[in-house]
């Protein structure tokens, strides 16, 4: 029996390298999609890092006077 020039006894390795393509490409792209959050959360962890190096003492004592 075949569906769509596929038989059915074929082995889903052997299916076809464009619906392999495919999936090939939208795994790349959520990993690419991942990678590029987790570069943007390091990259502002570095950047209030860096504000605090600046001035590392800014804002840690309150002195008041009345």
């Amino acid at each position: 029996m075949e569906i769509s020039g596929i038989s059915l006894s074929t082995p889903l390795m052997a299916i076809s390298d464009a619906g392999q393509g495919s999936l090939q490409e939208a795994v790349g792209i959520k990993m690419l999609s991942k990678q590029i959050d987790m570069a943007d959360a390091a990259g502002a962890g570095m950047v209030k890092m860096m504000e605090q190096s600046v001035n590392p003492y800014v804002g840690g004592n309150f002195d008041q006077y009345a």
